[in-house]
């Protein structure tokens, strides 16, 4: 039996990267689906998928949303999506080709293969797998990870990851609505859920190439809000044990 995935792309502002980007993820072996959810995107973003859906009918999905809502939200939302549709895997990734769409089936393999429940796609396991970034923003990234490690004692290199593959148990498992954060914390805070509500992780190495089109969304709200947000959640954990959702409900 052929497992149902979907890719989730947060979108704003790639019009340079999207028609490329929905190719290639298209174009994998393995029938994966896409669902690109567009924030108001002013360049056209939406309408490049559109035109798309007729060449790709039924596996190219698009959720249109007003405004920029912020990139955690934009996931739960995706989320809640392909739970209802019913999906296996889960597929989380940038639409500027920071993410090679081809290492979506290793993330994919690493699921079945290793019988993982999350497959994070990672920059730190063999060393720092980063071209065209700073240096400064090299080391704000790794020593962020080893931030959350110490902090939380997740067991995890690259613990700021967005290049994902989660089995529809962890998303299941976790009460989305009560996730907290909207930018790097939200990624960092659905992997310290995941463990602590004890589904098994791994990471695969990868390369991670800095977008050579398009604008970074990288702000410093962003950066505080993990600072911080890590001291949250660790001491949310002592006060508070995460329970998986056993209601059924999304």
């Amino acid at each position: 039996m052929e497992h149902q995935k979907l890719v989730i792309i947060p979108t704003y502002n790639e019009i340079e990267n999207i028609e490329d980007m929905i190719q290639s993820v298209m174009g994998l072996d393995g029938n994966f689906e896409l669902l690109i959810i567009d924030d108001g995107s002013p360049d056209g973003t939406a309408g490049v998928v559109k035109s798309n859906q007729e060449i790709f009918a039924g596996r190219l999905h698009l959720m249109e949303r007003k405004g920029k809502l912020g990139l955690g939200t934009a996931y739960i939302a995706g989320f809640e999506w392909a739970l209802g549709k019913g999906y296996d895997y889960i597929f989380e990734m940038d639409c500027d080709f920071s993410h090679d769409p081809k290492d979506l089936i290793r993330l994919y393999k690493a699921c079945i293969e290793g019988d993982f429940d999350l497959a994070i796609g990672s920059r730190y396991i063999t060393g720092v797998n980063v071209v065209n970034w700073p240096m400064g923003r090299v080391l704000m990234s790794y020593f962020a990870s080893v931030y959350v490690k110490f902090i939380t004692g997740l067991p995890i290199k690259d613990a700021t990851a967005g290049f994902k593959c989660y089995h529809k148990s962890v998303l299941q498992g976790i009460r989305l609505k009560e996730v907290k954060f909207i930018g790097y914390a939200f990624q960092i805070e659905m992997k310290f859920t995941a463990w602590k509500l004890g589904f098994k992780l791994t990471e695969v190495p990868i390369i991670f190439t800095d977008r050579t089109k398009g604008t970074s969304k990288m702000s410093p709200g962003i950066f505080k809000e993990a600072v911080f947000g890590v001291i949250w959640m660790k001491i949310k954990s002592i006060f508070s044990p995460y329970k998986l959702n056993r209601s059924g409900s999304i």
